[in-house]
């Protein structure tokens, strides 16, 4: 086995080890539990950028390695390394669960990393549960009123009756094929959709992914998990996890293109309930968490709107949306997380006076969600341009035009926020200093949110090249 091929899963596996160790110690070092974790996960990054144009097949050709696995592993060790900037300040985790908080995240992080390069069945179900137990515990790590609780056994009911969906569904599919190799089963698409038995294995198979992806009608878990975990966790959870799973739906799809995945057209309906469903219930939420969780369940509809198309352009718009929403949406958690700095949850009529609290944050917070909401020229605008070109190239005009309308619905619900920072007397709220760190970083995003949406040239190619992989 070339080493090289599986450096970041190994590296990863080995700062979980090293992170393990640490939750054996006999006194407690919250500010070292931080620092280890902090430099161990910029480690990553930089491992992962080293081995971004690594090529090859490893355990029987179960598992590729190219430049798209390797663009959404490098995506998710920038999730990881930008969650460790804002977890200086885990309040509400009681502080001897730091090194296993921290643990956790890494776990999740490898299963993810070997969810984006699976290409057989079992694995790609194995990686996806490994992802999953690790959020299963990390839930409930909040101190709270007992509304972690309540999220964590939500989450683990949601997560385990849609894992065995899944699975019920890939043992249809092998049933059908007898092969648990994704090529394999692609190549008999056209046969296991006019086939009972295929049909509903399909089906029942993606009930996994939609889950993590939080579409209609596997959404119920989102609103109540944002909110009952903590903010860095819930960031987390907002931008890396969703990553991964938009990776293993486009190899599924581009897999399935060629062989007439005529399937694929249900997603149109999927496309335009999570769309809407998302964008009304977001206008009616106080709870600024929560708010974000049905913006999720929308943008987990425009994402699905680019995968429908079955075409390069679609996939290519897809990777860099997937891409830019880490972006857009760690930056609103990043300004959360400092605006709550006990760890609580905020109303959205708490951002009021932002502006005067801190300036630098209540510009981050207005661009990440303008960015959200599609306006130019942010990182959000071109990644929906580039999705709603595609889909209106294959002819989906009227699902472009439904994109078009909610997101002009939901810039109403962000321009609620806005407005609180900005026009709002913040009364007896404090002011908010922000570490050196978080300065830099917050100034970084801005120039990310606004630079990659002027100029997204290199990035859109760099996608465009990882698409041609996995076609």
């Amino acid at each position: 086995m070339n080493a090289a091929l599986f450096a970041p899963e190994l590296y990863y596996l080995l700062m979980g080890l090293a992170l393990f160790f640490r939750t054996l110690r006999q006194q407690v070092n919250v500010k070292r539990d931080f620092q280890i974790f902090l430099a161990l996960a910029g480690g990553g990054v930089l491992v992962s950028s080293l081995c971004l144009f690594q090529q090859g097949e490893l355990f029987f050709a179960a598992y590729k390695v190219d430049l798209f696995s390797q663009i959404f592993k490098v995506a998710l060790a920038l999730g990881l390394f930008l969650v460790a900037l804002i977890s200086h300040n885990l309040a509400d985790v009681e502080e001897r669960s730091h090194a296993e908080f921290y643990l956790f995240l890494t776990t999740c992080t490898v299963g993810m990393m070997m969810l984006v390069s699976a290409v057989e069945l079992l694995t790609v179900y194995v990686s996806l549960e490994l992802a999953s137990y690790s959020l299963y515990i990390l839930v409930p790590m909040r101190r709270g009123d007992g509304i972690d609780v309540e999220a964590g056994i939500k989450y683990l009911f949601i997560g385990a009756v849609s894992s065995c969906f899944m699975l019920f569904g890939l043992s249809y599919i092998f049933g059908a094929v007898h092969s648990t190799y994704i090529a394999d089963v692609m190549m008999r698409l056209p046969a296991l959709v006019h086939s009972p038995v295929g049909l509903l294995g399909i089906v029942l198979s993606l009930a996994g992914f939609f889950f993590k992806l939080s579409i209609f009608p596997i959404h119920f878990w989102a609103p109540d998990v944002y909110q009952g975990g903590t903010n860095q966790l819930v960031a987390y959870i907002a931008t890396a996890s969703k990553a991964a799973a938009v990776a293993v739906l486009l190899r599924f799809a581009a897999l399935g293109g060629p062989y007439g995945y005529s399937f694929a057209k249900v997603l149109v309906f999927l496309s335009i309930i999570s769309m809407t469903l998302g964008n009304l219930v977001a206008i009616i939420q106080k709870d600024f968490k929560r708010m974000l969780a049905y913006s999720s369940i929308a943008h987990a509809g425009y994402i699905m709107m680019g995968i429908l198309t079955l075409s390069e352009p679609g996939y290519t718009g897809v990777i860099y949306y997937a891409v830019a929403y880490l972006i857009m949406n760690f930056t609103c958690f990043m300004v959360l997380s400092e605006v709550a700095g006990d760890g609580r949850d905020l109303k959205i009529v708490e951002f009021a006076g932002l502006y005067q609290r801190s300036p630098l944050l209540a510009l981050a917070l207005m661009l990440g969600l303008f960015s959200l909401a599609g306006v130019p020229p942010s990182i959000g605008f071109t990644g929906k341009l580039l999705i709603f070109t595609s889909a209106m190239s294959q002819g989906y005009f009227w699902l472009v035009l439904i994109g078009a309308v909610n997101g002009t619905i939901s810039l109403y619900y962000y321009l609620k926020v806005v407005y609180a920072a900005y026009f709002l007397e913040p009364g007896d709220l404090p002011v908010i200093q922000p570490s050196n760190v978080i300065r830099l970083t917050s100034v970084g995003l801005i120039g990310i949110i606004i630079g990659f949406g002027v100029f997204p040239n290199q990035v859109v190619e760099l996608a465009r090249m990882a698409v041609k992989y996995v076609l």
